[in-house]
């Protein structure tokens, strides 16, 4: 069921253990199933948040959250290729029956979202440099972006259409549209392309606002 899936998929056993990994996964994780099947999931992925913050270990967190029948919000991890390049992931978890309380089998499904968090954070430090550069000419700064709206005008940037930046964030296309709603708001614009257009001359300005 797993084998044709686009997203990357491995499962991990209640003691850790990855049991199966899917041709995408190995793809993405420039690893063969051989390489990762039988491993402990948290020592194989070494997984922080965007803080740091350590997301793998043991006991697992996941899984004693799923266990107690809580469901898991999908979540970007840092973490890297087997070949040691840094990768960022977007996953999703999904328990199976598990007996006696036990912690539960996991299957996790995942997928490369390195450049579209490149370009986010790039787009932030260069709102950040500025909107630092106008603070420091007296005009007042636009208001803060959330990092989902800065996610969504990130992806507005690729020219992603409304379904597209849903499927990308995991969200439903009004929820979309009720943020970018709200871009519009903060960044004093009244169309994607004004949005887009702002964003690009705060790009545009950064290496003026470092001079």
């Amino acid at each position: 069921m797993f084998a044709e899936t686009a997203d990357g998929v491995f499962v991990s056993a209640p003691t850790g253990e990855i049991l199966f990994c899917n041709p995408a996964a190995e793809k993405i994780l420039e690893a063969s199933a051989q390489q990762v099947v039988g491993q402990k999931c948290g020592e194989f992925f070494n997984g922080r948040d965007s803080n740091g913050n350590q997301l793998c270990q043991w006991p697992c967190p996941l899984k004693m959250t799923m266990s107690r029948g809580d469901l898991i919000q999908h979540f970007e991890m840092a973490t890297r290729t087997r070949t040691g390049k840094p990768l960022w992931i977007d996953v999703s978890c999904v328990a199976l029956p598990s007996e006696d309380n036990q912690p539960p089998t996991v299957v996790h499904l995942f997928r490369d979202v390195t450049a579209s968090h490149q370009l986010e954070v790039l787009v932030r430090q260069q709102l950040a440099q500025s909107q630092l550069a106008m603070t420091e000419k007296n005009v007042s700064p636009v208001g803060e972006l959330t990092r989902r709206e800065l996610q969504i005008v990130t992806l507005m940037r690729t020219g992603a259409t409304t379904a597209a930046i849903a499927e990308q964030l995991f969200i439903s296309k009004t929820t979309v549209r009720n943020h970018i709603q709200n871009i519009f708001s903060k960044l004093k614009v009244h169309s994607r392309l004004e949005a887009v257009a702002y964003v690009n001359e705060m790009a545009r300005r950064e290496p003026a606002a470092r001079s």
